[in-house]
C-alpha cells in the first residue's frame, strides 16, 4: 500500500508526472517532485517541490526527504528524428542525470524501491520496422533482442544496465524495476497527437506521415497508473508497459475527424520505415493483474478538452524559462559573475549572464556570457536603460553597487511591468542602508545595538573616533582610531562626514538572504581575517547562535530583500555592535554560498515567482575559510 510512503518523483511535472502525482496523493503517499519546470499551479501545497536542474541535486537534499520509493521519470526527448543539437542535451538530461540521481539515492538508507521509466526504443528496430507496411504489429516481449534505434533509446538501455549492476550489490536494501513504456501521449504533450489537436482547434491542416504505421499508444494516465502499481509491487527486472492493442496512425486521424469534421489531413511523402509494434503485456498482466484501460476513443476527448481550455487560457502551463540576468556595475567582480552563472544554469541550462558597466573591457566582461556598456544609472537615462534591457531580453537584474541601489529600487516597478525583476530592497530600506547616520538612528529608535553616529564631533577628552562618509561604502576615505582634533581634520576632507566611537573587537560580516516578504531564509557569520580596501581578502565562517538570532531580528526590521551583508563588531566580552548594512551581494559573499546560503539561486527562483518553501537552508556543518586570490585567464583567438 502507498499510504504514508514517501515517494520522490523526478520529472514529476511532465505528461506522466502530472497524472501520477494526484494519484499518489489520493493513495495517501507523501510526494516530493523534482523538475526543471516551475511548480505547476495544479499541485496542492502538500506536494514538496524542487525546481531546477536535478543534476545539481545533492545527497543531503535526498536524505532530508528520506524517500521510500524513487520513480524516475525525468528525461528529454525529441521527435522521431533527433537533431544534431540533441547530442549534448541527451547526455546531460538522460545519461548523466540518471547516473547522478542513482549515485546519491543508492546511499539513502530509507530507499526500498526504484521504478525507472524506460522505453521500448531499446528493442532492435529490425524486429518492428519494415520497408513495406504491415497488416499486423509485431508483439515485442521482454526477451527480444535490444539494439537502441536512437540516442534516447541508448540512454535508457545504459541506465537499465547501471540499475542491474547496482541491484547485484544492493538487493538486500532496495529493489528495482524498469518499465519499457511504449508510444506515450497525453495532456500538454509534445507528441504528434497533441500537436494535431492543437492544429485542429485553430482550423489548421495537419501533416500525416506513414498513415499505415502501427503503434502501441499508451495514455499518460495509464502510464502513471501502471508505474504506481509497479512501485507498489515486488516485481524486479525489465517489464513492458503498453496497451498490447496497437492502432494505425490512420485510426488517430479518423477519430480526430469525428471531432473536427472539417479537419484537413495531408498525407506527405516520407522515406522513414513503416513501424508495426506493440507491447506483449503477458508478463505485466500475470505479475500485476491489470492492463491499461484507455483507448484512443476515450483518451482523445480528454486531450481535446484540455487543449481547448489551454487555448482559452483556462489552463495555465507553468514551465521554466531560461534566465537572462544583468549584473550591474560588474567591474572586476569575477567571482560574483561566476557564482551568478552557476546559479542561473541550475534553473535552466540555456540561462545567460550579462555583465553591465559604463566602462569597456571590464574584467567581469571576460567571464560573463555577454556584456553591455551601460548608460549611468540615473533618472536621465532611465528610458535608455529600460529599452536596452528589453532589447537584450533581460529577465532579472542584480544591482551590485551602493550608489545605484536607490535608482533601481525607485524604478523597479517600471521594469517589472515589462517582465524584468530587479532583485533589490524597497526604496525606504535602501535609504536606511546607504545613509549611515539614518541607519544608526533607526537602530537607536528600536533599542538595537547599533554603533551610534553623530554629525558633529563632541571632542570628549580621551575619546577615539571613526570618521567616514555618511553615504555609500563605509570603507571609502575611512579615518580610524583618531582623537578629536584628528577626527575634525579628517572630516574636512569628506563630503558628508559622520563620527562614530572607535571600538576594539573582531570585525565580522553576515551574509544573509531575505525573501520578497522580508523573511530571513538563512544567514552565515564570517570573521574578516584580513581586509584590503574595505573588503575581506581572507574570511572564515563561524557559529554564534546568539548573534545569529539577533541579526535575524535586525534584518527583519530593516524590511530588506535578496542578498544582503551586515557589518558588525564583537567586542572582548562578546557583545555585538552593528556598524552598517549593505543591501546587496557583498564582495566576499561567495563564501556564504559555499557554506550553504544559496542566495543567488533563491533570488532567481523568486524572480520566476517560485515558492521557496521546499528549498531549505542547510548550513555547512564544517567551517570554511575563503582566500581571495588573483587568477590569470588566457584567450587564444587568431582574431585578437
Amino acid at each position: 500500500m502507498m499510504k504514508n510512503k514517501r515517494v520522490f518523483v523526478s520529472g514529476g511535472s511532465g505528461v506522466i508526472g502530472m497524472e501520477m502525482v494526484p494519484k499518489l496523493l489520493e493513495l495517501g503517499a507523501i510526494v516530493y517532485v523534482g523538475d526543471l519546470k516551475l511548480r505547476p499551479a495544479l499541485f496542492p501545497s502538500e506536494v514538496k517541490y524542487r525546481q531546477g536542474d536535478l543534476n545539481t541535486l545533492t545527497e543531503d537534499d535526498v536524505k532530508a526527504f528520506s524517500p521510500d520509493i524513487f520513480i524516475h521519470l525525468a528525461a528529454t526527448f525529441e521527435r522521431s528524428t533527433e537533431s544534431y543539437g540533441f547530442w549534448d542535451e541527451n547526455f546531460w538530461h538522460n545519461i548523466r542525470l540518471s547516473h547522478h540521481l542513482m549515485t546519491i539515492l543508492k546511499e539513502c538508507a530509507s530507499l526500498k524501491r526504484v521504478v525507472f521509466a524506460s522505453s521500448y526504443l531499446i528493442y532492435s528496430p529490425s524486429i518492428y520496422q519494415f520497408d513495406v507496411h504491415q497488416l499486423q504489429p509485431m508483439s515485442l516481449s521482454e526477451n527480444d533482442p535490444v539494439a537502441p534505434r536512437n540516442l534516447t533509446g541508448m540512454a535508457k538501455l545504459a541506465h537499465e544496465i547501471e540499475l542491474e549492476f547496482l541491484y547485484s550489490f544492493c538487493k538486500s536494501r532496495f529493489s528495482i524495476v524498469a518499465a519499457r513504456i511504449y508510444r506515450g501521449y497525453g495532456k500538454g504533450s509534445r507528441d504528434v497527437i497533441s500537436r494535431w489537436i492543437r492544429a485542429a482547434l485553430q482550423d489548421e491542416p495537419i501533416s500525416v506521415f506513414r498513415p499505415e504505421g502501427i503503434f502501441d499508444y499508451i495514455y499518460g494516465s495509464d502510464s502513471a497508473e501502471g508505474l504506481i502499481r509497479l512501485a507498489d509491487s515486488d516485481v524486479t527486472g525489465i517489464i513492458n508497459l503498453g496497451t498490447g492493442r496497437a492502432r494505425a496512425v490512420s485510426d488517430v486521424v479518423t477519430i480526430l475527424k469525428s471531432h473536427f469534421p472539417t479537419l484537413v489531413a495531408n498525407v506527405d511523402q516520407s522515406d522513414i520505415p513503416f513501424e508495426a509494434s506493440q507491447a506483449n503485456m503477458a508478463l505485466y498482466q500475470s505479475k500485476i493483474g491489470w492492463v491499461p484501460e484507455y483507448t484512443l476513443e476515450t483518451a482523445l476527448p480528454e486531450i481535446i478538452e484540455y487543449e481547448r481550455m489551454r487555448l482559452n487560457r483556462a489552463v495555465v502551463d507553468i514551465v521554466t524559462r531560461p534566465v537572462k540576468i544583468l549584473v550591474t556595475s560588474a567591474s572586476k567582480k569575477v567571482p560574483l559573475i561566476r557564482a551568478v552563472r552557476s546559479a542561473a544554469v541550475r534553473i535552466h541550462p540555456n540561462s545567460l549572464v550579462v555583465a553591465g558597466d559604463n566602462r569597456p573591457f571590464t574584467l567581469a566582461s571576460f567571464v560573463a556570457d555577454d556584456s553591455w556598456i551601460m548608460p549611468a544609472t540615473n533618472d536621465e537615462h532611465l528610458k535608455l536603460i529600460l529599452e536596452g534591457c528589453i532589447q537584450r531580453g533581460i529577465t532579472a537584474i542584480l544591482p551590485t553597487r551602493d550608489g545605484e541601489l536607490f535608482f533601481w529600487a525607485t524604478h523597479a516597478s517600471q521594469f517589472l511591468a515589462h517582465g524584468i525583476d530587479v532583485i533589490v530592497s524597497p526604496a525606504e530600506s535602501v535609504t536606511l542602508s546607504v545613509d549611515k547616520w539614518a541607519f544608526s538612528q533607526f537602530g537607536a529608535s528600536l533599542n538595537l545595538p547599533f554603533i551610534p553616529s553623530s554629525l558633529e564631533c563632541d571632542e570628549t577628552v580621551g575619546a577615539r573616533y571613526v570618521v567616514k562618509e555618511r553615504y555609500g561604502s563605509g570603507s571609502c576615505d575611512l579615518g580610524l582610531d583618531l582623537d578629536g582634533a584628528a577626527a575634525k581634520s579628517h572630516a574636512n576632507k569628506l563630503k558628508s562626514p559622520i563620527f562614530q566611537p572607535f571600538l576594539e573587537g573582531v570585525e565580522i560580516s553576515v551574509d544573509a538572504w531575505v525573501s520578497r516578504l522580508h523573511q530571513v531564509k538563512g544567514l552565515v557569520l564570517r570573521k574578516r581575517d584580513r581586509i584590503v580596501d574595505g573588503e575581506s581578502q581572507i574570511t572564515t565562517t563561524f557559529r554564534d547562535y546568539k548573534v545569529e538570532a539577533l541579526v535575524t531580528h535586525v534584518l527583519g526590521e530593516l524590511k530588506l530583500r535578496g542578498p544582503v551583508v551586515l557589518q558588525a563588531l564583537i567586542d572582548s566580552v562578546g557583545q555585538i555592535h552593528i556598524i552598517e548594512c549593505n543591501a546587496r551581494f557583498g564582495g566576499a559573499s561567495t563564501l556564504g554560498i559555499a557554506a550553504g546560503l544559496d542566495s543567488l539561486y533563491w533570488s532567481m527562483l523568486e524572480s520566476q515567482c517560485e515558492t521557496l518553501d521546499d528549498y531549505l537552508f542547510r548550513r555547512s556543518e564544517k567551517e570554511i575559510r575563503q582566500v581571495r586570490v588573483l587568477q590569470d585567464l588566457y584567450f587564444i583567438d587568431p582574431n585578437i
